[in-house]
């Protein structure tokens, strides 16, 4: 494996990702809590592991253009990026205010910050995973011989 296959990395661990917030979600709603915990942990995880791979990639190949030009899809593309980048910087704190309370038992507070941090969580891993599709698959930057 190279460094230009980590874009497809970052975007499966982002895939992962989102699966496992939607099981946590899904257990708790049904009072599993242990396969809850589980899938929160493994979520933080795995979010972990992408943040390094972004870290190392971007380290060594820098950013990547958009260069797809069509009145609709550029657009739309930074749209998604704008947003994504926003709330991804700010996903870090949210989980720590909703981690937090879980560690001390003080589940009413957990419950207060997942309510707000599980759909921007979503949010940010869903649209890592359309970035790289529409950067990397579907309209793929000059600089990468698309």
């Amino acid at each position: 494996m190279s460094v230009t296959d980590l874009p497809a990395v970052n975007a499966a661990l982002n895939s992962i990702c989102t699966l496992l917030l939607f099981a946590g979600w899904w257990f708790i709603k049904h009072e599993r809590k242990r396969q809850h915990i589980i899938c929160m942990v493994s979520a933080l995880a795995v979010s972990a592991l992408f943040l390094t791979s972004y870290v190392i990639y971007h380290y060594h190949v820098g950013s990547i253009r958009f260069t797809y030009e069509h009145p609709v899809i550029r657009p739309l593309y930074f749209f998604i990026l704008i947003t994504h980048v926003i709330l991804a910087a700010a996903i870090v704190p949210l989980v720590l205010m909703t981690v937090i309370p879980a560690l001390r038992a003080r589940f009413d507070r957990h419950r207060k910050w997942a309510r707000i941090t599980l759909p921007l969580w979503l949010y940010v891993s869903i649209t890592g995973v359309i970035v790289y599709l529409m950067l990397y698959v579907w309209f793929p930057s000059a600089q990468l011989g698309g």
